[in-house]
Order: structure tokens, then C-alpha cells, then sequence
């Protein structure tokens, strides 16, 4: 069976046209433009949701809501605009950083069948330093309206915004520990990033195994950071936003968000670029493994939320309800239809989709199911996000959409020039003759 899997050579250069980069530049000045309508609409006061009376109603539930209900007084037009590019840089970081995480746990299994696309995975973490310098601008501009503990009247024993919760994690949540663990965050994932995407390099001019082993170990010390920082990420960057609020399952569901966004746009990539001619080694049995990761991962994802659900649900206690309640009804349900629709896309539509053997092995249905997720998964952390940092003001307009054509046409540039870096296929890959032969 192997011959049927045989291709004529290894030599595939991937080109980033002249034609490519004029539509993505295209795309990012449409982006700015809208963001610049939604901007002017949002200063007039133009299109926007007052429920004021909603969030003064939320306030005596808990103090997550009081903590809303505080920052309504103070809200600025400005605030959605930061809260959509951090919603962004979120989305995107994680996109980026899941395609180490993908390398990492092959490398350390010693996985054959993925050699053949590993240029793909390869390429995503190459955006990482974008998002993390746009997060740490935004948190120097606009830190004080997206975080509300790093107000410092909420640790005066005695002043009128003093609020005992929040000053009790003063230890953790402090703006210096707070911005050295942002920091550590992208440079150790970005660092070790490059120390393998070096070896890799190496690899494809030297050959050996040398190269290969080493990426093994560097990957092992990855998976070994990623999973400490994956989680306090996630509570640093995610959850500290409602500051009464916490849960002791969100850093594995925000890892579970994460990877299978990653997953998604590695098979979204592997896919089309397949349908324009390049990785002629990758065959059927790869679509149906990829399927497969993207299927059982949207299943651990909706496990993760809904023990986290039902383990609130079921204590009923107000300082973690409200969290639901806010997504669920308040603010005048403006939350209610991207709660509904993140469920529905993140698990509802992968598992319905990709059920079959036939559908994980059919390019468009895998193109489905890809945009689904990446669509879902969006919504996702728009639901997380958007409620704790602008509360009654939330929505879809302008500044949404040209936000996510902003950022989605930044990734696809930053991925498509590392694409042109190296060789499409590892020819002196340990494992490339397995992943070429790859048959299930």
C-alpha cells in the first residue's frame, strides 16, 4: 500500500505573491477604515446600547456586577475600542502559541504522521511577538478601564472604594507582577519558538538526528512551561477582568479554546494550501487525523465548560453565578445570542459535522468545520471578555468587524512569509518517509 502514497520529489517552495499581499493589504486598510466609522459612531453616542438600568439591577447580585455597575459611571468611548483589541490579541495569541504546543507534543511522542505539514504549525508562532506588544501597549493605555483592580483606591483600608476581595489578591494582582508574568509569558514561548524553529532549519540543510533530538528536548521544556503559563495566563489576562469572580477549571478551559483554534487553523492552512498544488505528500489519512484532533478536542473543549457550568450551577453561590448571569441576562441580554452561539459553533456544529469518517476526509466539510470553530471560538472569548470590560455598551458593529479583519490579516501575512522561509515539506525529517506513507 505504501507506493500509493509516493510523491515524484520533497522540493515545494511556498510564494507569497505580489497579488496575496495586496489583498491582505487591502483587507487591513478596510479593517482601519471600519474601525475608524465604528470609532466616530461610538464618540456620537451613535448605535449604542444603554441598560444602565439592567447593570444598577445586576449590582445587588454579587460583586462582579457591582464591579460593572462602578465602571458604568466611568465608561469612556475609547474602553470598546481597547476591549476589542484585547479580545483580539487573545484570540490570536492563542491561535499562534497552539501551533508550538502542536509541535511540542509531536515532537515529544515522536509523531510520524504529522512530519509532512509540520512548516504549517511551524509558522504560527511567528505572530506572537505582535499580539504581545499590542497587549502591553494596551495595558499602558488603557489598563485601568479593562482591569478594574488596578484601581488604587481599592486597597485604601477605609476609602470609599475599598473593596476587601480585591485588596485580599493585591499579592497576585499588582500591575509590576502582573506585567513581568505578561512578559515571561511571550518571551518564553516565543524563545523556545525559535530555539526549535532554528533546529528545524538546521535539519533541512544538514540532515542527521542530532537536530531532531534536540528539538525533542526543547519541546519537552515547553510543554513544561506551557503547562504552568497556559493556566495563569488564562487568570491574568482572562479572568482577573471580573476580579470577585474565579474558577478553578478556566486555566484548562482556556487551554481547551485555545488548541482547538490552533487546530482548526493548522487544517484550515494544510487544506488550502493542498488545494493550490503544494504539500503533495499530505493524503487523506493526515485530513482524517486532523479531522479527528479538531472533533475530539471541540468534545474535551464542551467537556470543560459545562463541568465548569454545572459545578457553579450547582453551588448557587452569588459571587460565581453572577459570572453566568451577566452572559445569560443581564445588561438586557445583549450577551444572550454570542452565549448561544458560542456553544452551538464550538460543539454543536464540529460534532455534528465531523461525525463521520467521510467528512473528516472531504476538504470542504474539513473547511466547514474549520471556519465554524474559528468563528465560535471567537465568540468564546468575545463572551468572556466584552461583559467585564464594557458592560451595557457591548455589541456587533464597525469597530468589531474591522478589528477581527485587522488582526486575521496581520496572521495570515506573518504565517504566509514564514511559509517562504524554508522548505514546505522537512525532506531531511527522521520521520518524513512514515509521514509520506501515512495510511488509516
Amino acid at each position: 500500500m505504501a507506493h500509493t502514497h509516493s510523491i515524484p520529489s520533497v522540493d515545494e517552495q511556498f510564494e507569497f505573491t505580489a497579488e496575496s499581499k495586496r489583498r491582505l493589504t487591502i483587507g487591513i486598510i478596510a479593517g482601519v477604515v471600519l474601525v475608524g466609522i465604528g470609532a466616530f459612531m461610538a464618540a456620537k453616542g451613535i448605535g449604542g446600547h444603554e441598560h444602565a438600568e439592567a447593570a444598577h439591577g445586576a449590582a445587588a447580585h454579587g460583586g462582579a456586577a457591582h464591579e460593572a455597575a462602578t465602571e458604568a459611571h466611568h465608561y469612556k468611548w475609547t474602553t470598546r475600542l481597547w476591549a476589542n483589541v484585547w479580545v483580539n490579541s487573545i484570540y490570536f495569541t492563542g491561535a499562534a502559541v497552539a501551533g508550538m504546543f502542536f509541535l511540542a507534543y509531536n515532537y515529544l511522542g515522536q509523531a510520524g504522521w504529522s512530519a509532512v505539514f509540520k512548516r504549517v504549525p511551524e509558522a504560527l508562532p511567528a505572530f506572537l511577538p505582535v499580539t504581545g506588544v499590542i497587549m502591553l501597549i494596551t495595558f499602558f493605555v488603557a489598563g485601568h478601564d479593562l482591569f478594574h483592580w488596578t484601581h488604587e483606591g481599592l486597597y485604601e483600608v477605609g476609602g470609599p472604594e475599598y473593596d476587601p476581595i480585591i485588596a485580599g489578591k493585591k499579592g497576585f494582582l499588582n500591575t509590576p507582577f502582573f506585567l513581568g508574568r505578561m512578559i515571561f509569558y511571550f518571551v518564553s514561548w516565543y524563545g523556545l519558538w525559535r530555539v526549535v524553529r532554528k533546529y528545524s532549519l538546521q535539519e533541512d540543510l544538514e540532515g542527521g538526528t542530532a537536530y531532531y533530538e534536540k528539538s525533542i528536548k526543547y519541546s519537552t521544556a515547553f510543554l513544561v512551561v506551557f503547562a504552568v503559563t497556559s493556566s495563569t495566563s488564562a487568570w491574568d489576562l482572562i479572568m482577573s477582568i471580573d476580579t470577585h469572580w474565579f474558577s478553578t477549571m478556566f486555566g484548562w478551559y482556556t487551554l481547551a479554546s485555545w488548541h482547538v483554534t490552533g487546530l482548526a487553523v493548522i487544517t484550515l492552512v494544510v487544506v488550502s494550501l493542498k488545494e493550490k498544488g503544494y504539500l503533495k505528500g499530505v493524503n487523506d489519512s493526515h485530513f482524517h487525523d486532523l479531522g479527528k484532533f479538531m472533533f475530539a478536542f471541540s468534545i474535551f473543549w464542551a467537556y470543560v465548560w459545562f463541568a465548569q457550568f454545572m459545578l457553579i450551577y450547582y453551588a448557587n453561590l452569588p459571587e460565581e453565578t453572577i459570572y453566568y448571569r451577566e452572559r445569560f441576562s443581564g445588561y438586557g441580554g445583549i450577551y444572550k445570542a454570542p452565549f448561544f452561539i458560542n456553544i452551538f459553533m464550538c460543539f454543536v456544529f464540529p460534532f455534528l459535522v465531523l461525525m463521520t469518517r467521510d467528512a473528516k476526509r472531504t476538504p470542504i466539510i474539513l473547511k466547514i468545520a474549520c471556519w465554524g470553530i474559528l468563528v465560535g471560538h471567537y465568540f468564546d472569548f468575545y463572551t468572556n471578555i466584552m461583559p467585564g470590560t464594557v458592560g451595557e455598551h457591548g455589541g456587533f458593529g464597525p469597530i468589531e468587524f474591522g478589528m477581527i479583519l485587522i488582526f486575521a490579516c496581520a496572521f495570515i501575512w506573518s504565517v504566509s512569509a514564514q511559509l517562504t522561509k524554508a522548505n514546505l515539506i522537512p525532506k531531511n525529517h527522521p520521520m518524513l518517509e512514515e509521514s509520506l506513507h501515512h495510511d488509516i
